[in-house]
């Protein structure tokens, strides 16, 4: 868990704490926008990610049961509001910039892909439009 908060807070120059709220962001959204068996075989392999979304007292998707979560997601995206989008700002309130963002996301997804193999980031990256731009 340290090793993937220190590797995203070097290589996008901020402090681990709010890299471990970056990852504990991107993590959620994954949890909540891709497919379940992609999810259950990222998060198996890659166990980090699970642990620091749980450490982490500000994910977007906290306190909602899944199903509300799917539905607020969808309707959300419906207008505009959802999905990427939704992300990008909870990560700009963490104060990062668009190329910072762009450089948690491709280190956050280049552990994913060492952890868990291509075929389940491909099936994650596939569910979600917009977000191989980011990875």
């Amino acid at each position: 868990m340290d090793n993937l908060i220190a590797r995203v807070a070097g290589a996008a120059d901020i402090t681990p704490e709010v890299a471990r709220k970056a990852v504990a962001l991107i993590g959620d959204f994954i949890q909540r926008e891709a497919p379940e068996d992609a999810v259950r075989d990222l998060f198996e392999k890659a166990p980090a990610f699970p642990a620091i979304i749980a450490s982490s007292t500000q994910t977007g998707g906290e306190g909602m049961g899944g199903g509300l979560k799917g539905l607020m997601g969808v309707s959300a995206g419906a207008m505009g509001g959802g999905g990427l989008m939704a992300l990008g700002a909870e990560l700009m309130g963490l104060g990062l910039g668009m190329e910072q963002i762009q450089t948690v996301g491709k280190e956050v997804f280049a552990y994913a892909r060492e952890a868990a193999g291509d075929q389940v980031v491909g099936e994650i990256s596939a569910s979600i439009p917009g977000l191989s731009q980011f990875i």
